[in-house]
């Protein structure tokens, strides 16, 4: 397996998201059976903020 180093522009540049505790704790790893959305929830969060951040909304 090969592996390849890249540069992340600006990758130390800190960011803000907004998270309830659970969703927090689901991307830590901690399941909610009760509520499977919380970790999708938490994820669609992240993926929208550093899009928006960075230029890349699609």
């Amino acid at each position: 397996m090969m592996n390849s180093a890249f540069h992340i522009p600006q990758g130390e540049e800190k960011i803000t998201i907004e998270l309830t505790v659970k969703e927090a704790m689901a991307l830590t790893g901690q399941k909610f059976h009760e509520d499977s959305s919380v970790k999708s929830e938490a994820m669609r969060k992240l993926n929208e903020v550093v899009l928006r951040k960075y230029g890349m909304e699609r």
